[in-house]
């Protein structure tokens, strides 16, 4: 069936009611979040109680599941029976969204393993181009030397021009 408004709807007797499982799937992951929650342990067992004392207690005539409680075991195999399917399809589609959130991850980790390696080699040029640069210390050990070779050679021109003619 086609949801679309831009096309004719399909003819035909359907056997299959027809649902949209993102709805459903919602539906599903709500309703498993809440049976695994600590007030509907509480509102269970308060209903059972409930159950189980009004057949105890009730009056003959309004007593609708004597002693073994035959009706209430079924309903909570009902119950049970819709719980564990809901719960399994809450957990796959669960399981379909860390499956993404995995692959995600993963090409952004290949992407940041892609930077770091780019940068490491950025870094491995910049200290051999490093390597051929002077640097402040040797420009300063060059100028002291200089220094002191302009000293040595006026200290040894000076002697000469006091000579007398």
């Amino acid at each position: 069936m086609t949801d679309r408004l831009d096309q004719p709807r399909e003819l035909g007797l359907r056997l299959r009611p027809h649902y949209d499982p993102e709805t459903f799937g919602r539906l599903s992951e709500r309703i498993a979040r809440f049976l695994g929650t600590a007030r509907f342990l509480v509102y269970m067992t308060g209903f059972v109680a409930v159950w189980i004392l009004w057949n105890i207690f009730a009056p003959e005539a309004w007593r609708f599941d004597p002693y073994p409680f035959i009706f209430l075991t079924l309903m909570l195999s009902l119950q049970a029976s819709y719980a564990a399917p809901l719960i399994l399809l809450a957990q796959n589609r669960q399981d379909d969204r860390d499956r993404i959130q995995n692959e995600h991850d993963r090409r952004a980790a290949a992407r940041n393993q892609a930077d770091v390696e780019y940068l490491t080699r950025e870094i491995a040029a910049l200290r051999i181009a490093l390597g051929e640069v002077a640097t402040r210390d040797y420009i300063r050990s060059e100028l002291q030397r200089l220094q002191e070779d302009l000293r040595e050679s006026s200290e040894a021109a000076l002697p000469r021009s006091n000579v007398v003619r």
